[in-house]
């Protein structure tokens, strides 16, 4: 098993890194190495396996044998404890320039094994503006052995100046059969199981196995998908988005409760003894630091929650449209067909548009910093049947 089989559906992507990881190996040994840069941008929808590519390709250019999968180069690599391999992957809302810094001064130093030092970026998109600006020089002027990977949804989720220095990297969705096959061979899922969390996933691998592992997972969706029909009257509305807010803001704590301990632990331990009193030098600041971190992963997680939500609402009422236009296409939600189709025939196809409208609205609103709860209020008003 090699490092490339986990690009589930990217077999055109795999087949590009591949050759440039040929021309990497090339240019060690002193040829021109054309094919290989320093700078990729990985682009694809949620789920597709943007970091995936990034890593398998880190692993690949460490390994002798271009990516075998099997070799301690290999594991290291994926795992991100490989001494040439960085992995930055943010549970902040952005990527602060004091961060980028380092990571450049790290990333100019030459590999400890005389092949690659490699960064891996997972959310290039939370790049503020100042800490893209520091990036840009080791972009335009990187160290011999260093190969940035960048990976964001799309291309303009990132600054025009660092993407514009970047090879682009575009993955395609995978599909509800290349899923299927991926639960079932490699995770042992049944296979009526992987089919309806292939499907449910709407492409995105990782919700795709936390469908097919997770009940509390396949509950939460349920109660999702029960909400279009519900809002028939205005505190209808309201308990929906309470209810939506509550869950998410519990997904939020209950992330706090496994990972702040032991961060607070963990400082402790860093500066002693003397850290629970407050007499340890540095230690109150590091603390207050290390709060306010955990405060901006909280409200990721809540606002990831509730986008996760607002996804599966926006598949339920693509499902009806689907219906009202008689478009021969598969349902994503055919579980609730008969919800589907029970609002299909009580409203039109602007009626479904006009609300698909309204969800997209309450993403743009929360990613742009709204309150949450008005905004799924409001949201829900508009959904009204």
């Amino acid at each position: 098993m090699s490092v490339w089989d986990d690009l589930i559906g990217q077999e055109p992507l795999a087949h590009t890194l591949r050759e440039a990881v040929a021309a990497a190996r090339d240019r060690l040994s002193g040829g021109s190495g054309r094919g290989m840069t320093s700078a990729w941008l990985v682009t694809g929808p949620p789920g597709s396996g943007r970091s995936n590519a990034a890593r398998a390709f880190a692993a690949a250019l460490q390994c002798r044998d271009g990516g075998c999968g099997q070799c301690h180069d290999c594991h290291t690599a994926l795992l991100g404890t490989h001494p040439n391999v960085t992995l930055v992957a943010t549970d902040r809302l952005s990527i602060g320039v004091d961060s980028v810094r380092e990571l450049v001064r790290s990333a100019a130093l030459m590999p400890a094994n005389g092949r690659w030092q490699v960064v891996v970026v997972e959310d290039a998109d939370r790049l503020t503006e100042d800490s893209a600006d520091a990036l840009l020089k080791s972009l335009e002027e990187p160290s011999p052995r260093t190969v940035w990977m960048l990976c964001a949804p799309t291309a303009e989720d990132v600054l025009v100046t660092v993407r514009s220095r970047c090879r682009l990297l575009v993955l395609r969705t995978p599909s509800p059969p290349a899923i299927t096959r991926m639960l079932v061979d490699r995770d042992g899922v049944p296979e009526v199981v992987a089919a309806f969390a292939a499907r449910a996933s709407q492409g995105h691998i990782g919700r795709a196995r936390r469908l097919a592992h997770d009940e509390a997972t396949r509950n939460r969706r349920r109660e999702i998908l029960r909400i279009p029909t519900s809002l028939i009257e205005l505190g209808a509305c309201m308990v929906a988005a309470a209810n939506l807010h509550e869950v998410a803001q519990e997904e939020g704590q209950g992330v706090a409760a496994t990972l702040d301990a032991k961060e607070v632990g963990d400082l402790e331990a860093i500066y002693g003894a003397s850290a629970r009193d407050g007499r340890a030098r540095g230690y109150p600041g590091a603390l207050s630091t290390l709060k306010k971190d955990q405060s901006k992963r909280r409200t990721r997680v809540v606002r990831d929650t509730i986008d996760g939500a607002l996804i599966d609402l926006l598949s339920f009422y693509r499902d009806v449209l689907a219906l009202q236009t008689g478009a021969r296409t598969a349902l994503v939600n055919d579980e609730v067909r008969a919800d589907i189709d029970s609002l299909a025939r009580r409203g039109s196809a602007d009626s479904t548009l006009r609300r698909m409208e309204a969800v997209l609205k309450c993403r743009e609103a929360i990613a742009a910093n709204a309150a949450p709860l008005l905004a799924l209020e409001s949201m829900m008003l508009d959904l009204r049947v």
